[in-house]
């Protein structure tokens, strides 16, 4: 495989899991009914994050080469649970200062 292919496949699988973490994020701030706009773009990067680091782990570190099912499943899953994780910390804070 040529190696300009190559980088064009690991941009595109790091451009698919931006994407996927920053909806992720968006659409928890829709569920969560978040309505500040610093709390949701909090969400958006915090998903972006979490999304590229689980891909990049589950595709044992590299994306060269290209985005596999198991890495794009790991990074939707643990995305999920981050933004889970995070609403129920910031909500437990937000009960305690009321």
């Amino acid at each position: 495989m040529p190696a300009t292919s190559r980088k064009t496949k690991a941009k595109m699988a790091l451009l698919v899991l931006i994407v996927l973490g920053g909806t992720l994020g968006w659409l928890a701030s829709i569920l969560a009914r978040t309505e500040a706009p610093g709390d949701i773009l909090r969400q958006i990067a915090l998903g972006m994050v979490v999304s590229v680091t689980a891909g990049e782990i589950a595709n044992d570190g590299t994306m060269i080469g290209s985005l596999s099912l198991m890495s794009l499943g790991t990074a939707l899953a643990a995305t999920g649970f981050a933004l889970v994780l995070y609403h129920a910390i910031a909500g437990r804070k937000l009960r305690s200062h009321t």
